[in-house]
């Protein structure tokens, strides 16, 4: 440990999913900035290259790969490029979601109740697996899955993304237990309601921001970055002892 500097994440290899824009994007340049050699994930590759260039800009080093994590091929393809390339993978942050879907749990469909599964539990899944091999065979390393508030307290016409973000936070706590003995640190962010694209349908619209609002303490939506600095800290050497963990950052949603 980095003493002087417990969040100093040099010689680091960091791979981020749905890292081309929102949380995501606001995760990589944060974990760039502090030194770690940051891919950059998510199903397009050239909006990834654009957080790339800002990243190199600003003197960090990132790199852009495409990956689908509903493809349990492209999940594959992923991880043989890391070994290839770097040998090692330090850093997992498992943030792409899909969330097609809103309106009554009565009235969803077969498609949207497949793609959101696909993504957000298989995807999820299957990358901690793919991820921890690799960590395991390089002395461990620390994978955090962004879930969500709704993973505790459904989000109204959100049923299946609800579901499936307790999912997550039930698997967290299954590899951090499986994988400690491999060193391997696995803890969930848990954000509230954050002004991204992805939330549009949910921080755009007025009536349901004024119904959720007063149920938020600070009474206000997140910026992107304000879910960057937990994540830091949880990848880092700082939280060398905690593992199984969910920190949620909901602008005290989830006691309001």
């Amino acid at each position: 440990m980095n003493r002087k500097n417990p969040f100093d994440l040099s010689g680091r290899i960091a791979l981020v999913t749905g890292a081309s824009r929102g949380i995501g994007e606001s995760i990589a340049k944060l974990l760039a900035a502090q030194g770690a050699h940051v891919i950059v994930s998510s199903r397009k590759v050239e909006d990834c290259q654009r957080v790339v260039d800002a990243i190199k800009a600003d003197g960090g080093s990132a790199e852009a790969l495409a990956c689908h994590i509903g493809d349990l091929d492209q999940i594959k393809a992923t991880f043989a490029h890391i070994k290839s390339s770097h040998g090692k993978l330090n850093i997992l942050v498992n943030n792409a979601a899909a969330n097609p879907y809103f309106g009554h749990v009565l009235d969803t469909d077969l498609g949207a109740y497949q793609k959101t599964v696909d993504v957000n539990i298989r995807g999820y899944f299957f990358m901690s697996v793919e991820g921890g091999k690799l960590m395991r065979e390089n002395g461990g390393g620390a994978i955090v899955n962004v879930a969500s508030v709704n993973g505790i307290i459904p989000g109204a016409f959100q049923g299946i993304y609800s579901i499936t973000k307790a999912a997550v936070i039930s698997m967290t706590k299954t590899f951090a237990k499986e994988c400690a003995g491999a060193n391997i640190r696995v803890n969930a962010l848990l954000p509230g309601a954050t002004d991204t694209k992805f939330a549009s349908a949910l921080v755009k619209n007025d009536a349901i921001l004024n119904q959720l609002l007063p149920h938020v303490p600070m009474h206000r939506v997140a910026q992107p970055d304000e879910m960057a600095g937990a994540v830091l800290y949880l990848v880092s050497d700082a939280a060398s002892y905690t593992t199984g963990t969910c920190i949620a950052a909901d602008g005290g949603y989830l006691i309001g």
